[in-house]
């Protein structure tokens, strides 16, 4: 594989102590053996490739789904379980100049079908994953933030749209009480234990009909007639179609076209131990509402069912034991930073993973140039409990020759390079810092 991080980054490190694993034991799949046969091979046991294999199998579909080391090992096992709108890192304002009002309609459309989407799995698998949470808030860290959400709220309210401005004031009745200067809550989206949700989609797969293995690496992808042969340590899997749903765990060389058109980069979390009646209180936040701060380096927290507190943000550029050690000590200060009464509250648990960025700034979900056969589904730059699940749909209808019965923009079926090839990531910290000096 040709990834662009040490080894360390894709290792046991940075995943040890997630709280998630406290959870739920993951299931135990087998390894691929052998040669076989099926309509589509799926790379990548995450949201993407389990929500691609559900929908193929459910389709009638064969599909084997490979994943290179154990269920929920990546970001999908990992991340804060924000299952929200989003996906791209442009502003609607931004989205619209550069990609037309009609595009920019279909791109949001889609966001709010992703989050109905996975509402809609749980529902029907009977999935539980301790969701709660009436939307999603975010908070505005200083008073030029809070402008602009008052802005923000407006043209919303003036295109049709519903959402609740709270002052700073006001914070405090609502249980959202912190450093922060007013919010804006969206009512689409909840939170829930992405591990949970993870393993539910892995078994409505099975039971529909998909094979998955685990320490099951894609080595090589090769074209043979109008197949595909994907080769596994121990076998290979013959196929008409290939999806690629490997995120911010990509190789550059699987296939060669993803080859600097995907940048990962760290998010960080922590949870804490459960909060008392006496914490909350102190602090003044006792709601279960997710949120996140307006910083451009953005962290993001909420009150989980068990009442322990989930804090992370983004910003990770190098991976190795010294640095995950200052991160996760950068992240408690953070966290004490924004909620000065919880000081002396215990961290239990502190992780890192990796998100994925596209150079244009919105996933991409589509065929792969020049290689029939093959599709990809990645960069949901932090929001890929709802989006990477909506990928994957996408992917099972291209997958079998059907227009997609979802909103499908445009804008997510192209993708740039970013210079410099693997040395890439030498673009992200004068990009950082520009962005924290404007937080």
């Amino acid at each position: 594989m040709r990834r662009i991080y040490s080894d360390y980054a894709y290792g046991p490190g940075p995943r040890n102590n997630c709280w998630w694993d406290e959870t739920c034991a993951a299931p135990r799949w087998p390894e691929q053996s052998g040669d076989a046969q099926v309509d589509v091979t799926v790379i990548g046991g995450g949201f993407t490739g389990l929500s691609a294999a559900l929908h193929l199998a459910e389709a009638g579909a064969s599909v084997a789904v490979l994943e290179a080391e154990t269920p929920g090992w990546g970001a999908s096992g990992r991340n804060g379980g924000f299952c929200c709108v989003g996906g791209s890192k442009l502003s609607s304002a931004s989205m619209r100049r550069r990609y037309g009002t009609e595009e920019t309609q279909i791109y949001e459309a889609a966001e709010e079908e992703a989050v109905a989407l996975v509402a809609g799995v749980l529902e029907k698998h009977g999935i539980k994953a301790d969701t709660h949470s009436k939307g999603e808030t975010q908070m505005a860290h200083s008073p030029r933030a809070w402008a602009r959400l008052q802005k923000q709220a407006d043209d919303i309210t003036r295109s049709g749209g519903k959402v609740e401005l709270f002052s700073k004031a006001q914070l405090a009745q609502q249980g959202l009480n912190g450093t922060f200067h007013g919010a804006l809550t969206t009512p689409v989206g909840f939170g829930l234990n992405p591990r949970k949700y993870l393993f539910g989609l892995a078994r409505a797969a099975t039971k529909a009909g998909g094979q998955l293995f685990q320490h099951s690496p894609a080595l090589k992808i090769r074209a043979s007639g109008s197949q595909q042969i994907v080769t596994t340590k121990r076998g290979s899997l013959r196929s008409d179609q290939v999806i690629i749903a490997t995120n911010g765990y990509s190789s550059d060389d699987l296939p060669d076209w993803l080859s600097a058109r995907y940048m990962p980069a760290q998010s960080t979390a922590m949870v804490t131990r459960p909060m008392t009646d006496q914490d909350l209180q102190a602090q003044g936040w006792f709601s279960d509402q997710m949120a996140y701060d307006t910083r451009n380096m953005l962290h993001y927290f909420r009150l989980m069912p068990d009442r322990r507190f989930l804090f992370g943000m983004r910003g990770g550029l190098l991976s190795s034991p010294r640095v995950e050690r200052g991160i996760r000590q950068k992240l408690r200060r953070d966290f004490e930073r924004l909620f000065p009464a919880w000081h002396g509250v215990e961290t239990t648990h502190s992780w890192s993973g990796m998100v994925c960025l596209s150079r244009n700034l919105v996933p991409f979900v589509g065929p792969v140039p020049q290689q029939p056969g093959i599709f990809a589904g990645l960069c949901y730059h932090g929001n890929g409990v709802a989006m990477g699940s909506y990928a994957g749909r996408i992917l099972a209808d291209l997958a079998q020759g059907k227009r997609p019965g979802l909103p499908y923009p445009a804008l997510m079926q192209q993708m740039g390079r970013f210079p410099f090839g693997r040395a890439r990531r030498v673009v992200m910290p004068p990009a950082y810092a520009l962005l924290a000096m404007l937080d």
